[in-house]
C-alpha cells in the first residue's frame, strides 16, 4: 500500500537521482564552505593538494590522448581561433556595452563585471566539462593553454584599453601553467604505453568530478575568510548571481550558435561551447593582485568569484546531459 510518506520518499528520491552528480558536487562542496571554509594552515594544505589533483587530471589526459589524437589538436586552427576570439573579443565587447549597470551597481562593482570580461578561459574545467560531455579534448587541452599563455600579455592589454590600468607583469604565471598544466600533460603522453589502460578507465571521470569539487571550494572558502562576501547589500549580490546566470547562459547558447553556422562537428561545438564561455578565477585572482595592487581587489573580483561559481554549476549540468545523450 502506497502512503503519502512512501509518495514523497520516491519522488525526493527519483529528484535527487537524476541529479548529475558533479552539481551535487558543487552545491556540497559550497553548503561545507558556508559552514567549515578552509582557513590558515590547513587552506595553504588544501591549495596544494589541489594544484596536485589538477596536477594529476592533465597527467591522465596525457595518457589518455594518442600522439596523432595531439598532434590533431594542435593543427586545428579554425577552432583555436574560434574560442580565442569569444574570450578575447566577444566577451570584452559585451562587458563594454553593459556599462549602464554601474547605475544600477556603482562603478567599483560594473569595474569586476568588466574586468571578469577580459580575463583568460579556465583550462581545467574547460578541459574537464569538455571531456565529460565527450567533446574535442586535445583541441580544448590546446585552446584553453593557448588562452592562458595569451592572457599573460593580453589581459593587461585589454585592461588598460577598457579600464585605463597601469600594468606590472609577473613570469610566474607562465611558469605555473608550464609546471602545473602543460609539465603533467608531457610526462602523460611518455608514459601512456604503461598507464593509457588505467587512465581510460573511471579515473580519469574520478579526477575530473574531484579536483573541479576542490577548486570551488578552495575559491569559495578565500571568498569566506576575506569577508568579500559581506562587502555587498544582499540586493546586489543576488542581482550578481541573477546577470552571472543570464550571461552564462547567452554564452552558452552564443558559442554553439556560431559553432554550428561554422560548419564544426559535434565534438568542436563543445569544446567551443566549453572553453568558449568560461573565465578563469584562478588566473584572474592573482593577475588583478599584480595589475591593480589590491586597491577595492575584493569588489573588483566578487563578480568573477560568482561567475565563477555559476559557470562550473551550468556547465557541469549541460556536460551532464550530453554524455547521458551519448550512452
Amino acid at each position: 500500500m502506497t502512503t503519502p510518506h512512501t509518495t514523497v520518499g520516491a519522488k525526493v528520491k527519483n529528484f535527487f537521482g537524476r541529479l548529475d552528480p558533479l552539481i551535487v558536487l558543487i552545491i556540497s562542496a559550497v553548503l561545507v564552505t558556508i559552514v567549515l571554509p578552509a582557513r590558515g594552515e590547513f587552506a595553504e594544505h588544501f591549495s596544494l593538494a589541489t594544484k596536485l589533483a589538477i596536477a594529476l587530471l592533465f597527467f591522465l589526459y596525457g595518457a589518455r590522448l594518442s600522439p596523432q589524437e595531439a598532434l590533431a589538436g594542435l593543427k586545428h586552427w579554425r577552432l583555436h581561433l574560434t574560442i580565442l576570439a569569444f574570450t578575447y573579443a566577444v566577451f570584452p565587447l559585451i562587458g563594454v556595452a553593459l556599462r549602464p549597470l554601474h547605475l544600477v551597481f556603482g562603478m567599483p562593482l560594473y569595474l569586476g563585471i568588466l574586468y571578469l570580461t577580459l580575463v583568460p578561459s579556465t583550462v581545467q574545467s574547460s578541459v574537464a566539462f569538455t571531456s565529460i560531455a565527450r567533446g574535442n579534448v586535445a583541441g580544448a587541452i590546446v585552446s584553453a593553454s593557448a588562452s592562458n599563455l595569451i592572457g599573460v600579455v593580453l589581459t593587461p592589454v585589454l585592461v588598460m584599453i577598457a579600464m585605463g590600468g597601469s600594468v606590472t607583469l609577473s613570469p610566474k604565471i607562465f611558469e605555473d601553467i608550464a609546471i602545473q598544466l602543460l609539465l603533467p600533460f608531457v610526462v602523460g603522453q611518455l608514459l601512456r604505453p604503461l598507464v593509457k589502460d588505467f587512465a581510460k578507465n573511471k579515473a580519469t571521470k574520478l579526477v575530473d568530478r574531484g579536483s573541479i569539487t576542490m577548486v570551488v571550494y578552495s575559491t569559495f572558502s578565500a571568498g569566506m575568510v576575506e569577508g568579500i562576501w559581506g562587502t555587498v547589500r544582499p540586493l546586489e549580490l543576488l542581482g550578481l548571481v541573477v546577470l552571472a546566470v543570464l550571461f552564462v547562459g547567452f554564452m552558452l547558447w552564443l558559442t554553439r550558435a556560431v559553432a554550428r553556422w561554422l560548419k564544426f562537428s559535434d565534438a568542436d561545438v563543445k569544446a567551443i561551447q566549453f572553453c568558449g564561455t568560461k573565465k578563469s578565477l584562478a588566473t584572474g585572482l592573482p593577475m588583478a593582485a599584480v595589475i591593480f595592487g589590491g586597491a577595492n581587489l575584493g569588489l573588483l573580483i566578487l563578480p568573477l568569484m560568482i561567475f565563477h561559481q555559476v559557470q562550473l554549476m551550468m556547465c557541469s549540468f549541460l556536460a551532464g546531459r550530453y554524455a547521458k545523450q551519448l550512452d
